[in-house]
């Protein structure tokens, strides 16, 4: 089994694609010509490959079906791609060695936005500017899907985006870009009210435009948040901001 959320140098290199997998928000496989139909559990797996990259069967199924007997999941996945064969559903798909992945230049909305996340968190050659922000803010990962495996990539995709828009704040903020800075900030606040260091982005992101109300507005606002919704205060790291 691989990592999690991979990124495939093929993708990353721009090859063209006739497959573009969808996971933020609603699930949805487009064609050359038009979406696709690939069932509730064919959807489960697409959607497992893209998160998990080359998986054994064996993985698979138990990940699938884990109520089910080892037998009987195994058997699920046999029928699964039985009915994606049948409707010649399986060519964005790689079988090998008792192993199944998503093709490489199969187009993967997640893997676009964790490369972009994961640029930013490098401090690469990646320029901070608007289109970044837009590429980092978004629908959760698989909206209404509620298995552990589903939750458990939903938080690390969470987590990253959230690192990422606090970095691009800062560096938006480095370049002068103030107003996309508090933008970068707000989107945290609004993925996690509760944290922070996503308010922390905002505040000091008013406070480089001259804007010490702005920054005194936020501040509150986190104060009542946190004393509202777990009976304390900020931070001094935050508090400090202001002095």
């Amino acid at each position: 089994m691989a990592g999690t959320i991979l990124s495939d140098p093929a993708v990353d290199a721009g090859t063209a694609s006739a497959w573009r997998l969808t996971l933020l928000g609603a699930w949805q496989l487009s064609g050359t010509d038009a979406t696709v139909d690939v069932g509730a559990n064919g959807q489960r797996l697409f959607a497992l490959l893209a998160l998990r990259g080359r998986c054994d069967r064996s993985y698979l199924s138990g990940v699938l079906w884990p109520e089910c007997s080892e037998p009987h999941a195994a058997g699920n996945l046999r029928a699964t791609l039985s009915r994606l064969h049948r409707r010649n559903l399986t060519d964005p798909l790689e079988s090998r060695n008792g192993s199944l992945r998503l093709r490489p230049e199969v187009s993967v909305d997640v893997r676009d936005l964790t490369r972009t996340a994961s640029a930013v968190l490098d401090g690469g050659t990646l320029r901070p500017d608007r289109r970044t922000l837009r590429r980092l803010t978004g629908d959760d990962l698989l909206v209404g899907w509620y298995e552990d495996w589903v939750l458990l990539e939903r938080e690390r995709l969470r987590q990253l985006r959230l690192h990422a828009l606090e970095a691009l704040s800062g560096q938006l903020l480095a370049t002068g870009d103030c107003a996309s800075a508090v933008e970068a900030g707000l989107a945290a606040v609004g993925i996690e009210p509760l944290r922070e260091s996503a308010h922390r982005a905002v505040i000091s992101a008013h406070l480089a435009e001259g804007n010490r109300a702005e920054a005194l507005r936020q501040y509150e606002e986190l104060r009542r948040l946190l004393g509202t919704e777990l009976g304390v205060g900020p931070s001094p790291l935050v508090a400090e901001l202001l002095r």
